[in-house]
């Protein structure tokens, strides 16, 4: 009867055993599964080269109230390309964006930096952003209390990271094609996070008396199904971007729609053009 009660307990520990480890497996493979795939990071390639420019934005809400006006100023410095995007609020507040980088045969970032200052903003940032070390620089203070926040590392950068000039990417895709890239978003921590660049319809523009066709892109952060789920969670999910390019001969920005930061309200970028003063 002994022998019998022990082999009865050798069996159970060994099925509980067992039965542990498939869960353990189980998990593991669900874990896998869950997580966000980083997909191949492949430099987007150059089809038109970036120069010198000068463009005129304005910002609005989506209810169509001017918020801001803009510069967006281009220039080539030896084999580099500066682009920068400012905005200046009617409330004083300042949005800078500044990019630095190269397109032989590929468009690479070398740097990034970001300017938020102001009460259009929930608190002041500057980031900062190299390549070659991999090292950012974030410092943030909120406007509410004034609590400072500093954070420096280094990250494992990608070729296919594109902060600042995801709209530049989008102009250089073939008709119809579809890309993913990563960019970096800085909540303040900076996160890796994959970007899909989808076409998704065209829409009739009007450039003076003429019609134009403009292509609608869709920018969607690909999250992942389990960090999808705790940015849910936290309320923090990145909505979708929009962006309308002129796609004939030679592309044009048109309009951009969504967050200028990653927590930020849905805004509408347009170009503008100089109104004489009588």
């Amino acid at each position: 009867m002994r022998e019998g009660r022990l082999i009865r307990a050798h069996i159970s520990y060994f099925t509980v055993m067992s039965y542990m480890r498939a869960m353990l497996c189980l998990l593991a493979l669900v874990t896998v599964v869950l997580l966000p795939r980083r997909g191949a990071a492949a430099p987007v390639a150059v089809r038109f080269f970036e120069g010198v420019s000068h463009g005129f934005l304005v910002l609005h809400t989506v209810n169509g109230d001017l918020i801001a006006s803009g510069d967006l100023l281009q220039v080539r410095r030896g084999g580099e390309v500066e682009s920068r995007m400012v905005f200046r609020f009617k409330d004083g507040s300042v949005f800078d964006e500044t990019v630095v980088f190269t397109q032989q045969r590929v468009f690479t970032v070398q740097s990034y930096r970001l300017l938020r200052r102001g009460p259009a903003f929930t608190e002041d940032t500057e980031i900062s952003l190299e390549r070659t070390s991999g090292k950012y620089h974030v410092k943030t203070k909120a406007r509410k209390d004034g609590r400072e926040e500093q954070l420096d590392g280094t990250l494992e950068l990608p070729p296919d990271v594109y902060n600042g000039m995801v709209v530049t990417v989008a102009k250089n895709l073939s008709n119809g094609a579809s890309e993913r890239v990563h960019i970096v978003a800085f909540t303040p921590t900076p996160r890796l996070i994959q970007l899909e660049l989808a076409p998704a319809g065209k829409h009739k523009v009007m450039i003076g008396e003429f019609a134009k066709t403009a292509t609608h892109y869709v920018f969607k952060p690909l999250l992942g199904s389990l960090l999808k789920l705790f940015a849910t969670l936290l309320g923090r999910v990145p909505p979708d971007y929009h962006v309308w390019i002129l796609t004939e001969e030679v592309p044009a920005f048109v309009r951009f729609e969504g967050p200028l930061y990653m927590t930020g309200p849905i805004w509408r970028i347009d170009m503008t053009s100089p109104r004489w003063l009588d």
